[in-house]
């Protein structure tokens, strides 16, 4: 692949704007210079956001929706084109795996095919209340929306943001995360090159810091924020949106557990299980984080996790021999490297990953780690670690299982496994999670929605749920009056 491409420039109005400086983007797999980005500014940030507003108030784009669907259809012809190009540059510049950044890609363009299909279905509701009075539920865009992308899924995660702000007539202004700039300016190329899109529907500024983020938040121009990351930056854009009162749509940390109950069938538990908590090197927030298994079964399924665990072959992403890709960067190894001498203190290692050896020690590799750990109020146990650490915990009955399950403040999926459908059916209902899987873990794709409940975000991401945070409910009232005899 050729890699030697041009700065990452900002997109406003239709139009590419650059800077006088470049930062540069990384390969967490070795350390090279992929490219370089120009970072934006508020001033940037404020202008995106009344191109956006203008473009809204001034164009009948919320009023089109068969003009929605065509430019969602041919983002994802362009997106489908391009799918091989962004595959290699989501390996380099994100870490992850071929076949990860190929499912990436595949569930972006269905994902946006499917929003396409919803732009033209979205339906109100009329009612008569009295003889002569008729009500019009009309359903509406939102406005301008903002949507803050993060770097573990750049385009996956992006599209099931944009593709309902389309569809439901938003214009928007996108903030790509900063480590992956170059893997969303080939998707703006994208964006750009659809001939139907209008001027100003779409629009894009790269970090700088926190400034562009925060200038988006506190923007009176932006109406939606749509915003994928950390509880913690999470909280902070519901505090800079509070003045403006703004719409939010928040999907924001995990700390899955998988629930293994003494009938399961562990050859599937523990095969489900390590690709559920080591994808995407665990930088995921739905990833399979706590480990709680039935007594009576820990040993052997203490033997068969730490043997599946110690099997995966950590290596460049575009490697077929790789298992398990980078991290991020390097900063995030140190952090892991740390957590990982803090469940050596506080619990039992049962497998301790490090650094590789050799080539792999130039790049931000961290072998995977299992540890057994009882106190529940842990912050190894409390607090997304997101990387490839998992802690094992026991429970002695159904009861147990569930309390230890709703041990944290998060609440954004969790698994569990059991022949017994009547167990899997009342555990399933008192979990406090927006997914949880029975018998497998991480099953995403564009139909079923998606959120958290409790520190895990707002509102749903995904399926026709998807639409509501970027549509408003409009009532208008008539009084026609009856035909007079």
């Amino acid at each position: 692949m050729d890699i030697n491409r041009p700065t990452a420039q900002n997109y406003l109005n239709g139009e590419w704007i650059g800077g006088e400086t470049a930062a540069e983007s990384l390969n967490p797999a070795d350390g090279s210079v992929l490219g370089r980005y120009s970072p934006g500014s508020r001033a940037l940030a404020d202008e995106a956001a009344t191109v956006a507003r203008e473009t809204f108030e001034r164009t009948s784009w919320a009023a089109s929706p068969r003009l929605r669907a065509m430019v969602l259809y041919e983002l994802a012809d362009r997106l489908e084109a391009a799918k091989d190009e962004l595959i290699d540059l989501i390996v380099a510049e994100n870490g992850k795996l071929k076949r990860e950044a190929a499912g990436e890609m595949m569930g972006a363009i269905s994902e946006t095919r499917y929003y396409a299909g919803l732009a033209r279905t979205i339906l109100g509701r009329t009612l008569e209340t009295a003889p002569g009075n008729v009500s019009m539920m009309n359903r509406e865009a939102a406005g301008a929306a903002a949507v803050i992308v993060p770097w573990n899924a750049p385009v996956t995660l992006l599209i099931r943001s944009l593709g309902p702000a389309l569809a439901a007539g938003c214009t928007t202004v996108i903030k790509p995360a900063p480590q992956t700039p170059l893997i969303h300016s080939r998707v703006m190329q994208c964006i750009h090159d659809c001939p139907s899109l209008p001027r100003g529907v779409v629009n894009s500024v790269n970090e700088n810091g926190t400034e562009v983020g925060e200038a988006l938040v506190a923007s009176e121009d932006i109406d939606v924020i749509s915003f994928t990351g950390s509880s913690r930056t999470g909280k902070r854009i519901m505090a800079g949106a509070a003045p403006t009162l703004k719409r939010l749509s928040l999907e924001l940390g995990g700390k899955a557990p998988a629930v293994v109950f003494e009938d399961a069938d562990l050859d599937l538990a523990c095969r489900e299980l390590t690709g559920g908590a080591l994808m995407m090197a665990g930088q995921i927030c739905v990833a399979a984080a706590r480990f709680l298994v039935h007594k009576p079964i820990e040993r052997e399924f203490t033997d068969r996790i730490r043997a599946a665990f110690a099997a995966v072959r950590v290596g460049p992403g575009s490697e077929p021999s790789s298992e398990m890709g980078a991290l991020i960067d390097t900063d995030n190894q140190a952090r892991i490297i740390r957590l990982i001498e803090q469940a050596s203190d506080e619990g039992e290692l049962i497998l301790k990953g490090g650094v590789p050896d050799g080539r792999l020690s130039r790049g931000a590799f961290v072998t995977p780690t299992l540890f057994r750990i009882d106190d529940v109020s842990s912050e190894l146990v409390q607090e997304e670690l997101f990387g490839p650490v998992v802690s094992i915990e026991t429970f002695e009955d159904e009861a147990e299982a569930v309390a230890k399950a709703n041990a944290t403040r998060y609440g954004l999926a969790a698994s569990l496994f059991t022949r017994d459908i009547n167990r899997a059916t009342r555990v399933a209902r008192a979990i406090r999670a927006g997914t949880v899987w029975l018998n497998c873990h991480s099953r995403l794709f564009a139909e079923g929605e998606t959120g958290g409940y409790r520190q895990s975000g707002l509102g749903r991401l995904h399926g026709v749920e998807g639409l509501n945070d970027f549509l408003e409910t409009k009532h208008i009232c008539l009084e026609a009056g009856v035909v007079q005899a």
